[in-house]
């Protein structure tokens, strides 16, 4: 479905369902959402569904953490009968490690699965969640899902506390079985903006991390990606450059709609300094987040020089 205004096709629709979650992530970029909103209704989730099923056949439950709804699985066969064809379901995985619940979700339609581990130990991701047994649960919710045959998806944020360890948990991840693993840098608004500097790293410290991340995936044969780090910190890395590949995605928010995703990050969550615009890779890169810009500055950002023929790829879907 084409937006004629912005001219540009809608790939997948992302509805966040409500804000009330079982976990309080430190980097939380939802922040006191849960406080202000809390959950939609079924009849307000369901008018959403018949709205978004006009723009894409693939859809994003999100919040919050959308598993914790009494009418999930409602919710998800109500996707299903209208037409959506791709679901995939963003969440902290909890509830999904009792196969019951797990196998009534796939069997009510839901067919991509994306939880979110961000430790490689229960120390270190119930310190981020700041949910004791959230590790044990996340990870036996991957252990279930690809039981069921389910692709999964992971998606897990780097913060100044397990930066150093991203190799390690990508190992981890690879023993789980997941068909493809995403780092994504921590976007600082919300609880992590509160908290800033003992949640946001410096990017130059965690480079040569992300990529020894990266390789542990390659030599697995699993599909990885990072996220929200520029090309000045992905040099030989750049295929894995998760927004050249990311869907056109609108996204139902609390009270507002983001017509397109790409067009925000570009315009108004992304920002590029005056050294960019000497970079070979300026064309095609997004910046770091603003809040990023805003706490540290440009001062890491080295544009780079390198000879280089952009290819923009021909088709969006693989990023997370």
């Amino acid at each position: 479905m084409t937006d004629e205004k912005k001219g540009h096709a809608t790939e997948r629709v992302d509805v966040k369902t409500g804000f009330c979650c079982n976990n309080r992530c430190s980097f939380c970029v939802q922040g006191n959402k849960r406080d202000l909103y809390g959950n939609k209704s079924t009849e307000e989730v369901k008018e959403t569904l018949r709205n978004a099923v006009k723009d894409s056949d693939s859809i994003v439950f999100t919040g919050g953490e959308v598993t914790i709804r009494p009418d999930f699985i409602e919710l998800v066969r109500y996707a299903k009968d209208l037409g959506f064809r791709r679901i995939q379901i963003q969440t902290n995985g909890r509830m999904l490690a009792y196969m019951k619940f797990a196998r009534q979700t796939v069997e009510a339609g839901a067919n991509e699965f994306s939880p979110a581990l961000h430790g490689h130990t229960a120390a270190l991701h119930d310190h981020l969640t700041r949910a004791e047994g959230s590790f044990r649960q996340t990870a036996q919710s991957i252990r279930n899902l690809k039981a069921l045959g389910q692709r999964v998806i992971t998606n897990s944020v780097i913060t100044r506390s397990n930066f150093r360890h991203l190799p390690e948990l990508a190992t981890l991840l690879v023993r789980l079985g997941v068909d493809q693993y995403q780092f994504a840098f921590v976007h600082a608004l919300g609880t992590a903006q509160e908290f800033f500097h003992r949640t946001v790293p410096r990017m130059t410290l965690t480079e040569p991390y992300v990529k020894r991340s990266i390789q542990v995936g390659l030599k697995a044969g699993r599909i990885v990606f990072t996220e929200a780090i520029p090309y000045c910190f992905m040099a030989g890395y750049e295929e894995h450059v998760a927004e050249r590949f990311m869907p056109r995605t609108k996204i139902f928010d609390a009270k507002t709609v983001v017509d397109d995703y790409t067009s925000y990050r570009w315009t108004e969550g992304k920002a590029k300094g005056p050294v960019c615009r000497e970079c070979t890779w300026d064309a095609v890169c997004e910046g770091p987040w603003k809040d990023y810009v805003d706490g540290y500055g440009f001062g890491e950002f080295i544009p780079r020089k390198d000879p280089v023929t952009i290819v923009l790829p021909e088709s969006r879907g693989k990023g997370g």
